[in-house]
């Protein structure tokens, strides 16, 4: 058996490294356009930051290892121009001419490519794309040698982001400019606030809400227009997104979908019953929602290559859809999310609703702690687990592969309260955040509390008809309050609770969202019919605030 894999990185390697441990006489030939067949896609920003100081580190395998180890013939610069499906072929291009190359069995991996606007002005020698180390060796390369004091990345998306913390640390100026009103489109909006505020305080600036419309030469500078205002700077990232790489797919009569990416089985075939696909070309299904998506990522491309090669060997593995598991570091904070955001569950017609908490990651009295916010949606009614969403600076990470597990298991909010995780102070709590989630949800689908979140605080009728009330203590409401809310602190609140009308709904809240419930149990327990504010004033407060910043954008040059 002869099999062709056009591609390498994360799919097509994966895909040759399984091959052979499932079939040493099989004939395995991968072909790779650029000069490198497997190299650290997630890694680039992060050696022009230079947190990655040599470029070797990237290249996880070479033709040489790969046919030492694997003994697969790999050959790299060698580009495939066409698929003849009849003729099962291949033809390759290479310095020395064109070729063609046979098969039984094609495995295209060819990735997805920088989506690059018609913006006048893009071909630019001080525009750059990422894409491959070619690419990272060139933005490294001019910060290195033209000490660019200023950047401008276009797209606040994974790439966009990791390629501003690096160009910041390496001492240049830089501004992100996003089209939407928040950086990291997995994330709801309300989530992404503490990280836009984080971001500033670290010395990026932002500019959102807003589009690029062109890039100019302007007396020794790159003028960036926007559809409202414009930034001077030295060089550009642009970072918009990327597309599925599918010109040869669709030229070989491969079925695509209207975003042009590769249809296939759940066991990676394509249209044609000798060609698979896999990775950032092919379009997926979405675990949570069952929906088709397209979601480019590492960890599923290499699981794809994996089951394709089984399928070819003849082990009938499946992939079981992709749930979006991701983790973002941004300085000192990390982003991390799982399953279905609020609008994907919306637009899949999910009956849903969410819960926000923030717990320490570990024990408050072992030092070095911090809060995690986390935005979990669950399903009405069941509880069952449908998406997950942190944001803080330890321990996030796992709790965030704790939920995805739980997604991907089935489980319910009151399943998470039952997990045994591990404890000890330098680590966690004997009650960990992502019990106080289940816990937290356990009680609303009780009955135990009733809840409202931080986009329903203005809309309560101030009109006395309800009652509305911080039970935060003297200090915390000396920093800030909400209009028409009372004040009384939760330890005075059974003393005092002859000041509150029992026959009128009371909306309450404290800093996070657990001293309310604590008061919300008392006023329950005196006939109220009582409401959590979830997340607390910090939260409200933090998403109101960006709002407010976000009315008075700014976009001075760099």
């Amino acid at each position: 058996m002869k099999v062709v894999i056009v591609g390498g990185v994360a799919g097509g390697a994966s895909a040759a490294a399984r091959l052979r441990r499932l079939d040493e006489k099989a004939e395995i030939v991968m072909l790779e356009r650029g000069p490198y067949i497997s190299f650290a896609n997630c890694g680039l920003p992060y050696y022009i930051g230079g947190e990655i100081t040599k470029k070797s580190a990237l290249t996880l395998q070479t033709p040489q290892s790969f046919k030492s180890r694997f003994n697969v013939d790999v050959r790299v610069n060698s580009e495939v121009t066409a698929v003849d499906a009849t003729a099962k072929t291949v033809t390759v291009r290479t310095a020395d001419g064109e070729y063609t190359e046979s098969y039984d069995k094609l495995i295209l991996s060819p990735g997805a490519a920088p989506i690059v606007p018609p913006l006048p002005g893009a071909d630019s020698e001080r525009v750059f794309t990422l894409r491959n180390i070619p690419d990272t060796e060139k933005i490294r390369d001019y910060v290195d040698e033209e000490f660019p004091d200023s950047a401008v990345v276009i797209g606040g998306g994974y790439i966009g982001v990791e390629m501003a913390e690096n160009l910041k640390k390496s001492g240049v100026e830089t501004t992100i400019v996003e089209l939407s009103d928040h950086l990291i489109a997995p994330l709801d909006y309300d989530m992404a606030c503490e990280v836009h505020q984080y971001a500033r305080s670290q010395g990026l600036h932002l500019v959102l809400n807003n589009g690029v419309t062109g890039i100019e030469e302007k007396g020794g500078k790159l003028c960036v227009k926007l559809a409202d205002g414009e930034i001077e700077t030295d060089m550009v990232i642009l970072s918009v997104g990327v597309r599925p790489d599918t010109a040869l797919a669709k030229n070989a009569g491969l079925e695509l979908n209207q975003r042009g990416a590769i249809l296939v089985d759940s066991h990676m075939l394509t249209s044609d019953p000798d060609v698979y696909a896999v990775g950032d070309a092919v379009e997926i299904t979405d675990f949570v929602t069952k929906q088709k998506g397209y979601v480019p990522l590492a960890g599923p491309a290499n699981k794809q290559g994996r089951i394709a090669a089984d399928n070819i060997c003849g082990i009938p593995s499946e992939y079981k859809q992709t749930q979006g598991s991701s983790v973002l570091k941004l300085f000192d904070m990390t982003i991390a999310m799982t399953g279905v955001n609020e609008r994907t569950a919306k637009a899949a017609g999910l009956d849903y609703d969410r819960m926000y908490t923030y717990n320490q990651s570990h024990a408050s009295y072992y030092p070095g702690g911090h809060g995690i916010s986390m935005k979990v949606l669950y399903e009405k009614g069941t509880g069952r687990l449908l998406g997950a969403q942190l944001v803080g600076f330890d321990g996030v990470d796992k709790r965030c592969d704790v939920l995805a597990v739980a997604i991907r298991a089935g489980m319910t909010a009151s399943d998470l309260t039952e997990l045994e995780l591990c404890y000890a102070p330098p680590f966690g709590s004997a009650k960990d955040p992502v019990n106080y989630a289940g816990y937290a949800i356990e009680n609303v689908l009780t009955g135990k509390v009733k809840t409202f979140h931080w986009d329903e605080v203005a809309s309560l009728p101030r009109d006395g008809s309800v009652t509305l009330l911080d039970v935060r203590t003297p200090a915390e409401h000396a920093n800030g309050s909400i209009e028409g809310f009372s004040f009384i602190p939760v330890d005075e609140l059974r003393e005092r609770i002859g000041e509150l009308d029992p026959t009128k709904p009371i909306y309450v809240h404290c800093q996070s969202g657990l001293r309310s419930y604590i008061a919300c149990r008392i006023l329950s327990g005196y006939g109220f019919d009582c409401h959590n504010l979830t997340g607390g004033y910090r939260f409200y407060s933090l998403v109101v605030n960006e709002k407010k910043a976000m009315e008075h954008p700014c976009y001075e040059p760099v």
